[in-house]
């Protein structure tokens, strides 16, 4: 795993100079430790910085094609690669290295603009083709590694991260309001959309192409999608009247998926929650015959506690395991690193005991772990989409008592369980009830608790937001033919556009390993996997309640019976707690969340946050929504506080303490 960034001038004066762009690939040196390379030319300039993998004598970037007619600046890992190079040798091409990046330089000269549909991967790419003076821009098909980019001068500037870019250009000097509006009703920006203004995420499964302008002209950046995961797609090709066959395939597929990700120089370990999709995946390792290394985040309070699941795995496996567990107080001291890192605003902690863990894993030696992420939004496992389906049935008799009831059935590991009184589970659940064919009809609930923390914006921002409809912002991105699609599919959809590549897989994924130098590989996520979800039946997704039936036929026999059987349970960590210690604050969020710093950045109400916070420390916050808002400000005003007041992380850090009491 890499960071890279560049700029594109045109043979101007700008691209950034010497300096800015040393100190744009300094500000990545978490993400490639190993080492930096340059390369500059009249109309370019490209950085890297290097976490080696594959290849570790002979790997390093900016690296050309034969004629050096074409360079390529790499982040993430191109799986294939191995049976790629010897298509294109067939083809008459040679190598100099066995570097999974080499093969990048080869299929474009091959392929053209097709060559990303030849990766299985995880991939953000920069490629100058100095011939035609054309630079493309790719990402990953699902948004696993993050690609930003910003136009300036009438050239372009790309990067990793957002602190990257903004040191070689003049952008991203404050947030974005729309984004706000998006982050705090869906989770997490949808892209194009970047936290901060002027800047744009390349969206996932995407190529971003801007070629040298005619004389007088301006360069125009254009888009291009090459891959989407329609879901569609022969949906009822795989049923119960072929579970075996199905059970086959998918347990095959995932087989060769861990084994293609198990490829490296170096150890691979893998992390392990307790829940089926990290234990089938550590299960495969084992079943690789590789030495099985795993990792684990445990807590102090029970509530998140998953370590009894985690040790039967590892008495199953026979794995060398090691645990890091986490206190409130020092999520609380290392959140305004996960904001650094994540260079967006949270809803909810996860992130940081997750960054822990990757300090961890990286202190053990390893730079690379495989992890279970992706397989809910692909099997059908989250709560979210038994939730759809109840109140889909419920639709159809919609003044039934009985139907419901049904809902009782979800979120039992919730302490303040939304389905736990009858009434409250009823008013709450019926919303858009009439309306059971909306594309967004399964998330509607989830949005409208997200929203209410949207009720502490500031009567400037809601001005700013007064405009926007945030669920015409998800249904812009829609294929057009998407209503006629089978509506768990739609769900998984909607699931995987929002949560899955806006948050999981950044703020919770690639951002907080990327922290400590640690990849993650996700083989859940390989794309012939999701091109097989979406031949498969939905009943066989989640059949009547049971979440990941599939999934579970075919894989569950490598695994303790208490693990298949154990309902799902999304993994959380302490939220607004995590801030307080005997109800005093850190000092670090007593000073940012005084109605002073809030009325001075501008985006939350002094009176409603000082409310918020009162309750909140003292051990008051009721439920989802408090715990989201609480986090979501908090965040919020980290962000503000580094990236627009440029506050060091390391002046904040200092402040991690809690308050002595007078």
């Amino acid at each position: 795993m890499c960071g890279i960034v560049g700029a594109l001038g045109w043979g101007s004066a700008w691209p950034a100079g010497q300096a800015a762009l040393d100190s744009a690939i300094a500000a990545l040196d978490h993400r490639g430790p190993d080492e930096i390379g340059q390369y500059r030319d009249d109309d370019v300039v490209l950085g890297h910085t290097r976490l080696s993998i594959v290849d570790l004598a002979s790997g390093q970037q900016p690296m050309a094609n034969a004629d050096r007619s074409a360079w390529v600046v790499f982040n993430g890992e191109i799986y294939n690669h191995i049976e790629l190079r010897a298509e294109l040798e067939a083809r008459g091409h040679r190598f100099t290295t066995r570097c999974d990046t080499e093969v990048i330089t080869h299929a474009y000269d091959e392929w053209g603009l097709d060559f990303p549909l030849h990766f299985n991967g995880q991939f953000a790419i920069a490629l100058w083709d100095k011939r035609r003076r054309r630079l493309i821009l790719v990402r990953d098909r699902m948004g696993v590694r993050p690609l930003f980019w910003a136009q300036h001068a009438g050239g372009l500037a790309f990067a990793s991260e957002v602190k990257s870019l903004r040191a070689l250009a003049p952008v991203g000097q404050r947030l974005d309001p729309l984004t706000l509006g998006q982050i705090f009703t869906l989770w997490a920006p949808l892209d194009p959309r970047a936290a901060f203004a002027d800047i744009a995420s390349l969206p996932p499964g995407h190529l971003l192409i801007i070629e040298a302008p005619a004389p007088g002209a301006t360069a125009t950046p254009r888009l291009k999608r090459y891959w989407d995961w329609r879901l569609d797609e022969r949906a009822d090709a795989f049923t119960l009247d072929n579970l075996a066959d199905a059970a086959e395939h998918l347990r095959a597929l995932l087989i060769d998926a861990v084994k293609l990700r198990l490829r490296s120089d170096v150890p691979v370990g893998a992390y392990l929650s307790g829940g089926l999709d990290s234990s089938i995946i550590t299960a495969l390792v084992a079943k690789t015959g590789n030495p099985l290394r795993t990792f684990s985040v445990a807590f102090e309070d029970a509530e998140f506690d998953e370590r009894p699941y985690q040790q039967a795995l590892v008495r199953h496996l026979g794995a060398d395991h090691s645990t890091v567990v986490c206190s409130r107080e020092e999520i609380g001291r290392q959140f305004p690193r996960t904001i650094w890192h994540t260079e967006c605003p949270i809803l909810r902690t996860a992130p940081t005991p997750l960054m822990i863990l990757s300090g961890l894993v990286r202190q053990s030696g390893y730079k690379v772990v495989l992890t279970g992420e992706g397989a809910d939004e692909v099997f059908g496992g989250y709560d979210i989409f038994k939730e759809a389906q109840i109140r889909r049935f419920w639709a159809r008799r919609p003044d039934s008592k009985l139907r419901p009831s049904l809902l009782r059935k979800l979120y039992p590991y919730l302490a303040t369980s939304p389905t736990a009184t009858a009434a409250y589970a009823e008013s709450f659940y019926r919303q858009g009830i009439e309306t059971p064919d909306d594309p967004l009809f399964a998330h509607q609930p989830r949005f409208a608790t997200t929203r209410r923390a949207a009720g502490f914006f500031s009567s400037k921002l809601r001005e700013a937001l007064a405009e926007q409809d945030v669920a015409a912002d998800v249904r812009a991105v829609l294929p057009a033919d998407f209503a006629s699609w089978p509506p768990l599919c739609r769900d998984q959809y909607v699931e995987g556009r929002t949560l899955l590549s806006g948050y999981l897989l950044s703020s919770q994924g690639d951002r907080v390993g990327m922290a400590n130098s640690v990849e993650g590989r996700f083989p859940f996520l390989d794309h012939r996997v999701l091109e097989l979800s979406a031949r498969i039946a939905p009943s066989l997704k989640v059949l009547g309640l049971k979440e990941k039936f599939l999934l579970k036929r075919a894989l569950g026999d490598l695994l303790p019976p208490q693990i298949v059987s154990r309902p799902k349970q999304p993994y959380r960590a302490p939220d607004s707690a995590s801030f307080f210690v005997e109800e005093k604050p850190l000092e670090y969020v007593a000073a940012l969340l005084s109605p002073e710093r809030i009325a001075e950045a501008g985006h939350f109400d002094p009176v409603s946050v000082s409310r918020l916070y009162e309750k909140c420390r003292r051990g008051r916050a009721l439920g989802a929504a408090d715990n989201m808002a609480f986090v979501g400000i908090l965040s919020t005003m980290l962000l503000d506080e580094m990236f627009v007041k440029k506050t060091s992380l390391a002046a904040i850090e200092a402040t991690a303490p809690p308050v002595t009491s007078s």
